[in-house]
């Protein structure tokens, strides 16, 4: 499908391009014959799966594909200039200048070993722009003009010492310091907290209106696009399926993929699900506190702060126990000792009538294997270096079970969660991230565990493929009478999934109850923030027939 414009103000034009993926894929193109055009001052958002060819497209335009990855049909024009067929000094000073990115993982693609000061001014130098001095004082003035506090003393810091927010805030500087006519803003908020995002969100389109330039956005959530599009393209596997005002795409799509894809954005639930008899408590937590504690200098005393302070909370089988909040808030810290993978300082975490809180390590082993962890990144915590079959099978043949007894068992969890048997033989990497979070699903349930606790086990996926990991996680709980913790910083799937909701800041349980009072009538500030923060809130996905 291809929808164009001939207006004068269009300031980027993509024709009928094609880009070859190399051979042996499980398709031939990354992109194929796609045509739309980014107007003046306008947001345009690119949406789709990972796979669907948004990044693709985004490099193919910066100029920054791969060499194994080709360009064999197509043109890309840019205020009169086909920026394919140019040569590399004419495209050259266009980078950054002309057009500019944000790329997703602000933490990969900032130099560790330079002060973000230093790295923005680089961009600087590298056009030629100013002197050292003028330069410094336009780094001060990004810094500022992005909202990060303290630019005198945040352009002299290191990547690794800042937030992910502020990481990004610092790639969004680098990017505009040049003034760019087109702005490319690749997945920038996807890992971000709800109120995070939602600053990220208003900052890009602030200073997007104050320097009328052309924004490119490329994301998989529809929450986003209901927040910040004014037109939208709809990519699947390479093709360009649907394109049209925003408006009109949030409440008419078009394409069956279309409608799906909003079919799958996690909506804010109505009212609750009738409660028939209480089920057993499996997991009660009493007035538990974790504390870290920083190093004294010479100048300073030890800095010390309350991860977790004074949560208490009941768990019962079969129900799952949402924990929402901002990074920082303490959610991991709380799902961490829960495991005993930190130690409590104080408080009882009684399971199966037992208080575990201070149990010594020699006693936890034998219940550890009662309660597991669904981690955020799946590749991370899969050991590249082990097939998906001994992955499964090591801890339940350390616990006594027999090989042949962990294959059989292995191998019937794949198909629990989706895959098929030949997955036992292969290695993480052949396979894709929501693949990847189905093998971490069934490591998990390899020991019949009574508790499942799940740290922001969906956030860095699509929402299609979100749906169907949470869909996977009801059928398993339903099937297995599972009792879950789903940390997590999504208000919509919280409200989706969960039966009832614990918000923390800084430590603190600040509200506490089901969802739909939580999140349809918040009684805390900080918990009317994080509502308010929402991608897309005063959007209500329309779901049609698919």
């Amino acid at each position: 499908m291809s929808q164009t414009s001939t207006s004068a103000d269009v300031v980027l034009s993509v024709r009928h391009l094609t880009v070859d993926l190399p051979p042996a894929m499980e398709r031939a193109h990354a992109v194929k014959d796609i045509s739309f055009d980014l107007h003046a001052g306008e947001i345009l958002c690119i949406i789709g799966e990972s796979g669907s060819g948004k990044s693709v497209t985004a490099n193919t335009i910066m100029g920054l594909l791969s060499p194994a990855i080709k360009v064999s049909a197509g043109e890309i024009h840019f205020k009169g200039i086909n920026i394919l067929a140019a040569r590399e000094e004419e495209i050259r000073p266009l980078r950054g200048r002309a057009v500019s990115i944000i790329f997703q993982d602000p933490l990969s693609a900032l130099n560790p070993l330079m002060t973000v000061g230093d790295q923005i001014a680089e961009v600087l130098a590298a056009h030629g722009v100013g002197t050292a001095e003028s330069r410094r004082a336009k780094v001060l003035d990004l810094l500022e003009e992005v909202g990060l506090p303290d630019p005198s003393l945040m352009r002299l810091q290191y990547p690794f010492r800042l937030s992910g927010g502020q990481r990004q805030r610092v790639m969004i500087a680098m990017a505009l310091a040049l003034d760019p006519d087109v702005l490319i803003a690749d997945e920038p908020t996807t890992a971000l907290d709800v109120t995070t995002q939602a600053q990220i969100l208003d900052l890009i389109r602030r200073i997007q209106k104050r320097k009328g330039m052309s924004v490119m956005f490329i994301t998989h959530d529809f929450g986003v696009v209901a927040e910040i599009a004014d037109r939208v393209v709809v990519m699947e596997k390479g093709h360009l399926v649907e394109q049209g005002r925003a408006d009109q795409v949030l409440v008419h799509p078009a394409h069956p993929y279309t409608r799906r894809l909003v079919a799958a954005v996690p909506r804010m639930r109505a009212s609750a699900d009738a409660v028939s008899d209480e089920p057993p408590v499996v997991l009660e937590v009493e007035n538990l506190e974790k504390e870290y504690r920083g190093s004294r200098s010479l100048f300073a005393a030890a800095r010390t702060v309350k991860a977790v302070n004074r949560v208490s909370f009941r768990l019962r089988k079969g129900q799952t126990l949402g924990v929402v909040g901002e990074s920082g808030s303490g959610k991991s810290s709380l799902g961490k000792v829960l495991l005993k993978l930190l130690e409590p300082d104080a408080g009882q975490i009684r399971f199966d009538g037992r208080d575990i809180a201070g149990m010594a390590e020699e006693s936890f082993r034998k219940i550890r294997p009662y309660i597991q962890m669904i981690f955020q990144d799946p590749f991370a915590s899969l050991n590249p270096r082990h097939t998906i079959g001994r992955i499964l099978t090591v801890g339940p043949i350390a616990h006594g079970v027999s090989a042949q007894e962990a294959r059989a068992k292995a191998l019937r969890l794949l198909a629990l969660v989706g895959l098929d048997e030949q997955a036992y033989d292969r290695f993480p990497h052949e396979f894709s991230g929501g693949q990847r979070q189905r093998i971490g699903i069934a490591r998990a349930l390899m020991f019949d565990p009574v508790v499942l606790v799940a740290d922001e086990a969906v956030s860095a996926l699509d929402v299609s493929i979100q749906a169907q990991i949470l869909e996977l996680l009801a059928r398993v709980q339903r099937e297995m009478k599972i009792a879950m913790i789903f940390i997590t910083h999504d208000l919509r799937v919280a409200s989706q999934i969960c039966d009832e909701v614990l918000v923390m800041h800084k430590g603190i349980v600040v509200e506490e109850g089901p969802p739909t009072r939580i999140f349809r009538h918040p009684q805390h500030d900080y918990t009317r923030k994080l509502v308010a923060a929402i991608p897309g809130a005063d959007w209500e996905p329309v779901v049609t027939a698919v």
